[in-house]
């Protein structure tokens, strides 16, 4: 998301966006993470888990606007990460170079030195140690929105929220597997997924009016259930409904829409007719324009 093209193509549409950037490979953003002194203004969180106490500052660098944000809470947490990395790392220095091999953990705290003869050929980089510590708890967001700082962190940690949406949409509303081949079918299906949100939000709403919170497994398995099912009785047709369990009533009750009768007595069905007569083909069957055999006349 963060790409220079999809950043071209979001802004020609003019869509807002808020992103977040990658600290360590984009030049721009280590330069203003390392370099800018501006100060951060410190913003504390009312979270339902507890407080997050953040510092935030805005920075504008080429026409482009930069949010970066330190969570101290995360900084803490990384730092006690790094310290236990670097004292595996050591121990396994002791072990021989043959223990580092294929570990990228390892590689990005460590320096070569000396030659062939020494016994050790890599030792801990203290300054790529010292480097890598401005970046503890540290996030950037770039964005085009027109929304203060703290508007712009809060939106962005609601990621958690849309990446929840996106495995409600796969497991819960079973959309998946997907197999497309072209791109109005892409489009289609992400329509009718984002309506499968948004129906789901509604239900949401209308459910929590009635004071009740279902699982929503067992909700879709009940809405399964319920099915109008027509049986002949002593010769006459009848429509009888499935039983709907009390969270599907309530449901359907506070979404003002009728159930059907338990059992209606219904004409029965006229039977279709056809006035053109299926004709049998004779000779041998037609094959199909997918089939990978040629016939003898074409070639």
């Amino acid at each position: 998301m963060i790409s220079a093209a999809t950043i071209e193509g979001l802004e020609a549409r003019e869509l807002e966006y808020i992103l977040g950037a990658r600290e360590r490979s984009d030049a721009i953003v280590r330069k203003i993470v390392l370099e800018n002194e501006d100060p951060f203004t410190p913003l504390l969180v009312e979270r339902k888990a507890g407080e997050t106490q953040l510092f935030v500052k805005q920075v504008k660098f080429e026409g482009k606007r930069y949010i970066v944000c330190r969570n101290e809470a995360e900084a803490e947490k990384d730092r006690k990460d790094r310290g236990a990395i670097v004292t595996a790392l050591d121990a396994q220095l002791k072990k021989g170079d043959k223990a580092l091999v294929g570990n990228s953990a390892y590689r990005r705290y460590l320096r070569k030195i000396g030659n062939a003869k020494d016994t050790r050929s890599f030792e801990i980089d203290a300054g790529k140690l010292a480097e890598e510590a401005r970046f503890d708890g540290i996030f950037v967001l770039r964005t085009n929105a027109k929304v203060t700082p703290l508007q712009a962190v809060l939106r962005y940690r609601d990621l958690l929220q849309v990446e929840n949406l996106f495995l409600r949409t796969k497991a819960i509303m079973r959309t998946r597997p997907i197999f497309h081949s072209s791109d109005a079918a892409i489009r289609g299906h992400v329509f009718c997924s984002f309506l499968a949100l948004a129906m789901q939000k509604h239900l949401d709403d209308l459910l929590r009016e009635t004071g009740v919170t279902p699982e929503w497994k067992e909700l879709l398995r009940d809405l399964d259930r319920l099915q109008n099912v027509r049986l002949e009785h002593r010769g006459a047709d009848w429509l009888v409904r499935t039983d709907a369990t009390r969270n599907i009533a309530s449901l359907f009750r506070h979404a003002h829409i009728a159930l059907p009768p338990r059992a209606k007595q219904t004409a029965p069905p006229k039977a279709a007719s056809s006035s053109i007569p299926i004709r049998k083909r004779r000779g041998r069957p037609k094959r199909s324009a997918t089939s990978s055999r040629i016939s003898p006349q074409l070639v």
